[in-house]
């Protein structure tokens, strides 16, 4: 698709990262047969190549209008129309490209989000980013749950018991553990579980605490610069561990993992940071490509314990099976550890939690929602396995079925050998 950059984007690298990503697309269509808002909506603008048009438009300096910046807030930024494309367009970061151009040139017009819009979406920005924060708000949440209104208390989970104990144990391996702003308020025991499970394989997992949010929230919503501060404290947290050998970065909330392999190409024209963030994204792996490593350790480790012929469906979130292009992994590995794994249809469309897109466009979201556990049920399960904290929230409020991370299946499959050598 030839493009003529506009005068406001020449020779800048956003633009020309725009143009290049928009000549690769060969308006084929295939991406919208696999675009969730296209199939509930069906308009053409409401795809990936009809968004893709809107943002050509904006480029070559048209005229932008709020028309133009509501379908582009409608878009998931599931990335499965990536999976889909023959071409290889880099559809989630145009989009992000898209987004902020849109921005900047209606607020320069004078045309600004509604104020309860651009208040919920400042509260995001900093609240769900500052994990005191966060965390402080989540409890008074809690406390007051049952008189908050539906569409409140779906995004307010009830309290978990007390995460389990963190292991204290030093091994020669070591892996580095980002702990996430809204994971460890709403979901502890993932990050504990998850050191609990590399503890008796011996790696130790250590988390730097001067690391905090991976940067996506503010990003993705349009506070690029933002985003990329919280991209350089991470990487400047990181580095003395690094240094000191570690051999990985574990990412346990797949959103976060998808962020985190970006830094590389967020950074690449950063003159101070661009070969640390490069070697951060190399070093990033994501909890299912770490543990199948393992997998004679965990078989042999989870032997012991009975078989109960309990079912889980799995659902594979967006940022793990298109974002980083990972599958397979997780279904394998509880096969193998003797779990019945199950694949609903349609797996690879998104459950409409998307970052704070159920927030945001919480009718979208929630048809999404429903239709994803609707087809999840169909299997049948004791529970449903996931790999996003954000899916397991969000899925969560639309069903009594138990929502977990897969890592505290496998946790709970090992506990007993620890109670029975105790």
């Amino acid at each position: 698709m030839q493009t003529t950059l506009a005068d406001f984007l020449r020779n800048t690298p956003e633009g020309e990262e725009a143009k290049s990503i928009i000549g690769n697309c060969v308006h084929c269509g295939f991406c919208t047969a696999t675009c969730p808002t296209y199939q509930l909506l069906g308009d053409e603008l409401d795809g990936p190549r009809g968004r893709i048009y809107l943002m050509k438009q904006v480029i070559e300096g048209n005229a932008v209008t709020e028309s133009t910046r509501l379908h582009l807030d409608r878009c998931l930024t599931c990335r499965n129309c990536e999976s889909t494309c023959p071409s290889g367009v880099t559809y989630g970061r145009l989009v992000d490209i898209g987004r902020q151009i849109v921005d900047d040139r209606l607020e320069a017009q004078g045309v600004r989000r509604p104020a309860r819009e651009r208040i919920t979406r400042w509260v995001l920005r900093e609240g769900l980013t500052r994990p005191a924060l966060f965390g402080t708000a989540l409890k008074l949440g809690q406390i007051v749950r049952p008189l908050l209104p539906e569409t409140l208390r779906n995004k307010v989970p009830a309290r978990e018991p007390a995460a389990g104990s963190w292991p204290r144990t030093e091994h020669a391996r070591k892996m580095l553990l980002l702990d996430g702003c809204v994971q460890p308020a709403m979901s502890p025991n993932i990050n504990a579980a998850t050191a609990r499970v590399f503890d008796k394989l011996g790696v130790q997992l250590v988390v730097a605490r001067e690391a905090g949010c991976c940067g996506a929230i503010r990003f993705h919503n349009g506070d690029h610069a933002g985003g990329l501060d919280n991209m350089r404290a991470n990487i400047d947290a990181w580095w003395p561990h690094i240094e000191a050998g570690a051999e990985a970065i574990v990412m346990t909330a797949s959103g976060c993992g998808a962020m985190v392999k970006d830094y590389g190409h967020l950074l690449r024209n950063d003159p101070t940071y661009a070969s640390r963030a490069a070697r951060i994204s190399a070093m990033t792996r994501d909890l299912s490509e770490i543990l199948p490593d393992f997998a004679d350790d965990l078989h042999r480790l989870a032997g012991a314990v009975p078989r109960d012929g309990r079912r889980v469906a799995w659902h594979p979130p967006c940022t793990l099976q298109h974002g980083q292009q990972i599958r397979g992994k997780v279904e394998a590995l509880l096969a193998r550890l003797g779990v019945d794994v199950r694949l609903c249809a349609d797996s690879h469309l998104c459950c409409g939690s998307a970052g704070t897109y159920s927030v945001l466009q919480p009718e979208l979201a929630y048809k999404l929602r429903d239709d994803k556990l609707a087809k999840l049920q169909a299997t049948s399960p004791d529970s449903i396995v996931t790999a996003n904290i954000g899916c397991i929230t969000h899925l969560q409020s639309g069903t009594q079925t138990p929502v977990v991370h897969w890592v505290e299946l496998v946790d709970r499959m090992l506990a007993p050998v620890v109670a029975q050598a105790a």
